[in-house]
């Protein structure tokens, strides 16, 4: 049985993640279509960017983490979306030897408008895009 959720997460999110004690921010651009998210982190670290894959069921996310050059361990996160739909928070972990908090806001910024908007008015292209 899928569930099936009304939150989308599309777009872009500031946030910080805690890793031996110490914060780390970055930046965040999301593309949900239905349950299945999609995305790219750039930490504001050595480690630089890296893909996401998951997905969003209610007000639960999961997803996968991979460095695309820095690191080639993944890194497993699960967390809550607030209920306004603008905040999630949760734990993140490599295997068995580290893990710790993490959390991001939704940035109002005029590119998360932007993607809405070409989300919005293409649908076809966007759903092929996934499918692809």
């Amino acid at each position: 049985m899928t569930t099936t959720t009304t939150n989308n997460i599309s777009g872009c999110w500031l946030g910080t993640y805690w890793q031996a004690g110490q914060p780390i921010q970055f930046e965040a651009a999301f593309v949900q279509g239905g349950n299945v998210v999609d995305g790219r982190i750039l930490d504001a670290n050595y480690l630089g960017e890296s893909s996401i894959k998951g997905e969003l069921l209610g007000y639960r996310i999961f997803f996968i983490k991979r460095y695309l050059i820095t690191s080639p361990n993944p890194i497993r996160y699960g967390g809550t979306l607030a209920d306004d739909g603008n905040y999630m928070y949760g734990h993140w972990r490599i295997g068995s030897f580290d893990s710790g908090r993490w959390e991001a806001y939704r940035s109002h910024d005029g590119l998360s408008k932007e993607l809405a908007a070409i989300v919005a008015t293409h649908p076809g292209e966007t759903a092929a895009y996934r499918e692809g």
